[in-house]
């Protein structure tokens, strides 16, 4: 054996003693080490503060015309807040394509891959995205809920009221929305793998086949349209009032569709390739 070789060789022992002699991370660190990176990547961009502008700025603009409306039309007095609340119609979006691009993105520049290879665990690196997307909107929408209050309460005019701890609630009830719908978004876009096409489906579930329903009309229609996420999500929100069921019964649908397309995006993320 050449000392070259014999030097090779006593260094391969070494690394495989060494690798043999270090304890393997518990699983806790390993995850947090998941979500400190999925964290890292999503600040590192543009997008997150373009997408979270948009949806602050939407707000307020929906607010202040939902309050002009309210007065304008002398609309019955209504909890403040419901402003809010209305915006999340359109705002959800701003949600809906952060969350998406967290994913998607990586697909299209192929640092799917890498993310894969340093966190090997498939359904760890979709709980990371899925846990840090659900704590960003979970605090941006009880922001958003809480500025698109106060810029309503001027146009309202007296068309309003006013209830600190039931506009509090409200304004956490629309992050928590939020921050499901994140969530939501995470796994149909593992499953779709492909911006456009977890666009589709979202803008389907959360828009489109509710207002074609509403528009449709009919009992049966009216049925199928209450238990769709933006639905079970407004009986959240306004904690029950003037809505088919209470809040309870809200969230558990909202988790219901949450997990489905968690559980979907993973099926999917596990049999394919990245």
């Amino acid at each position: 054996m050449t000392p070259r070789e014999a030097t090779g060789t006593a260094a391969h022992q070494a690394a495989v003693a060494s690798d043999r002699d270090t304890p393997d991370r518990p699983s806790g660190r390993r995850f947090r080490g998941a979500v400190a990176a999925e964290w890292t990547k999503l600040w590192s961009v543009r997008a997150p503060y373009i997408c979270l502008a948009a949806g602050l700025l939407a707000t307020g603009v929906f607010t202040f015309y939902y309050g002009s409306i309210a007065r304008i039309n002398d609309h019955p007095v209504q909890p403040v807040g419901h402003a809010a609340i209305s915006s999340t119609v359109l705002v959800q979006f701003a949600v809906v394509v952060l969350a998406m691009l967290t994913v998607t993105s990586e697909y299209t520049t192929t640092s799917m891959s890498s993310s894969l290879l340093w966190v090997p665990l498939r359904h760890r690196v979709q709980l990371a995205k899925a846990l840090v997307t659900a704590l960003v909107f979970f605090s941006a929408g009880t922001l958003f809920a809480a500025v698109g209050t106060a810029v309503a309460w001027g146009p309202f005019s007296g068309c309003a009221s006013f209830d600190a701890d039931e506009t509090a609630g409200q304004a956490v009830a629309v992050g928590v929305y939020y921050a499901l719908i994140a969530v939501m978004t995470v796994g149909v876009s593992f499953a779709t793998r492909h911006a456009a096409g977890a666009l589709t489906v979202l803008f389907t579930l959360l828009w489109a086949l509710p207002s074609t329903l509403v528009g449709l009309g009919g009992p049966a229609l009216l049925a199928i349209n209450d238990w769709l996420p933006h639905s079970a999500g407004d009986s959240v929100m306004r904690g029950g009032a003037g809505t088919p069921y209470g809040p309870a019964t809200g969230i558990l649908v909202l988790l219901a569709w949450t997990l489905a397309a968690h559980l979907a995006g993973l099926y999917l993320l596990r049999r394919r390739d990245a």
